[in-house]
């Protein structure tokens, strides 16, 4: 973390060893990501409609659903709030360890953030206000896979990828 919080610390003159470390944390990530989009695609649901019955219980694929309780909001936003920030905040340092220009880290960062922030307050909204505030999950969703994607990929691409690399820094 040290050589991060130095000034101008870019990834792709990072040391093997500290680009497998990342790697495998990028990679263990993407293994979160890909399980949370199957999550939400088929088990919550892509459609609004699912979205609200799986939160506010009804009916949703041909089964009943009841509605989420107070103490199950509570516990995963309770476990999202911490896991998902210490996720954030390492993705984000990565990424702003790369090439990219300033307004382009700026807008994925705040995408990932904003996406993160709606997942967390939409289920409470979706269950205690209106369903109809299922299309803001579903916006959340999408904001996460922009921002966080971005934040997994580009790392991944500009340390070992990138044309800007001269060649792999002495070991």
């Amino acid at each position: 973390m040290k050589a991060i919080a130095a000034n101008g610390y870019m990834l792709r003159h990072a040391k093997l060893e500290v680009r497998l470390v990342y790697t495998g944390f990028l990679f263990l990530a993407l293994v979160g990501m890909v399980t949370m989009g199957a999550f939400e695609l088929y088990h919550i649901g892509p459609s609004p409609s699912r979205v609200e019955a799986y939160y506010r219980g009804g009916e949703s694929a041909g089964q009943m659903t009841f509605a989420k309780t107070f103490r199950e909001l509570v516990e995963v936003t309770h476990f999202h709030s911490f896991i998902m920030g210490v996720v954030y905040l390492v993705l984000a340092h990565l990424f702003l360890a790369t090439g990219v220009s300033a307004s382009v880290k700026r807008s994925v960062i705040v995408a990932a953030f904003a996406g993160l922030a709606s997942d967390m307050v939409s289920p409470w909204l979706i269950r205690y206000v209106a369903g109809e505030l299922a299309y803001l999950q579903i916006a959340a969703w999408i904001a996460e896979w922009i921002g966080f994607g971005g934040m997994v990929g580009v790392p991944l691409v500009e340390m070992w990828f990138s044309n800007l690399r001269e060649a792999f820094p002495p070991e």
